[in-house]
């Protein structure tokens, strides 16, 4: 199977193989936030996939 781009291009393979995702709906809506939340809503968190999902939209990354 092909790697689905759409989707690979989300998501950030680590060298030790986790996985890494941006927080959903974080683009917009955050002119009236603190600059401490507005900083923790750009960061990276764990995205958990199982086996099966990972080889069918991840197959040609690592």
């Amino acid at each position: 199977m092909k790697t689905n781009k759409s989707f690979a291009k989300r998501l950030k393979v680590t060298r030790k193989g986790k996985i890494l995702a941006r927080r959903p709906g974080q683009n917009h809506f955050n002119a009236k936030e603190s600059g401490r939340a507005q900083i923790k809503k750009g960061t990276t968190v764990d995205f958990h996939m199982t086996n099966k999902e990972k080889s069918r939209f991840l197959s040609g990354l690592r």
